[in-house]
């Protein structure tokens, strides 16, 4: 086995693409939710997303669960956006640091933002100027990298070819969803060299969904490739509007469990953590794909 990271950096995305894919909650339990996840120790979370209220109803309220919530000091903060209308909401409301998607798959785009991949490329370009200009830093995200629920498996080369296109026109950084949860080892292998063949310094996060039952054997393929930053979703919440049949997303705290267990530290308390998850559990009213929910004490590690 290659040589593991010593740590790794965890976005927790539950508080957007976990809850998109529920039925609307109170704005009241949404801000209870990304304040106790504030307080776990995760350094990165995905607060909000800036879209139409008509598409994503469940962030309609978005303004308001930001402006409501707290700001851990030490915490990043990002928003996800569709389009320039959106990002400009983004900043006024006072995010730097914001995503946009666009999906390897032309079918999917469609689906999701009505417009082919190379139209969203060439707006992508237009946004990436503008959150520059505006002092934020631009994350593209490259959705269906993994395999479409319409049209099958996607090329490796064709995503690499929308990396090196968005690279060109200045993207930050660059994460890879698995939108259907069709990634297993090999396709992250073959991705991941794909990507690095030709743009090998552009920062990378990966986001995998767990609907095959994949989600930690493809962080731990990542892991050996030398990846350390991925996505996660307390509790399993998650899936994709756009994307039939997809479940939730790896679970934050299954991957922390495995992490920790491994010697990798990712700076989370996975007590707090599996409290969130709870809390989530309870606010939904159903119980969440998680088995560390129900694993019992033995499960509780730290790092070491």
């Amino acid at each position: 086995m290659s040589q593991m990271p010593a740590a790794v950096s965890i976005r927790e995305v539950g508080p957007r693409d976990g809850l998109q894919n529920e039925e609307p909650v109170p704005t009241e339990a949404k801000v209870r939710l990304l304040d106790a996840l504030s307080g776990t120790g995760v350094r990165r979370i995905e607060a909000v997303s800036f879209v139409h209220p008509k598409a994503i109803p469940q962030m309609a309220d978005a303004d308001e669960v930001w402006r409501r919530a707290d700001r851990v000091e030490g915490v990043r903060y990002s928003a996800l956006v569709p389009n320039t209308r959106g990002a400009q909401r983004a900043l006024a409301a006072g995010f730097t640091e914001i995503e946009v998607v666009v999906s390897a798959s032309d079918t999917h785009n469609r689906r999701n933002v009505n417009r082919s991949t190379a139209e969203s490329l060439d707006d992508i370009a237009e946004l990436i100027d503008l959150l520059h200009g505006a002092g934020a830093r631009a994350e593209v995200i490259v959705a269906t990298s993994f395999g479409c629920p319409y049209e099958g498996d996607v090329d490796p080369g064709r995503v690499a070819g929308i990396v090196e296109r968005v690279v060109r026109d200045g993207a930050d950084r660059v994460a890879f969803g698995d939108t259907t949860g069709m990634g297993t080892p090999r396709r992250v292998r073959e991705l991941v060299t794909a990507v690095r063949d030709r743009e090998p310094d552009v920062p990378v996060l990966l986001h995998f969904h767990n609907t095959r039952g994949t989600a930690l054997a493809n962080l731990l393929t990542a892991l050996e490739l030398g990846i350390t930053e991925f996505d996660a979703s307390v509790g399993g919440l998650g899936g994709c509007p756009y994307a039939p049949g997809a479940s939730g997303n790896l679970a934050t705290e299954e991957a922390v469990h495995m992490l920790h267990d491994m010697g990798i530290d990712t700076g989370i308390d996975l007590d707090a953590l599996i409290a969130v998850a709870e809390l989530a559990e309870e606010m939904l009213g159903k119980r969440l794909p998680s088995g560390v929910l129900r694993a019992g004490p033995r499960t509780r590690l730290t790092a070491h």
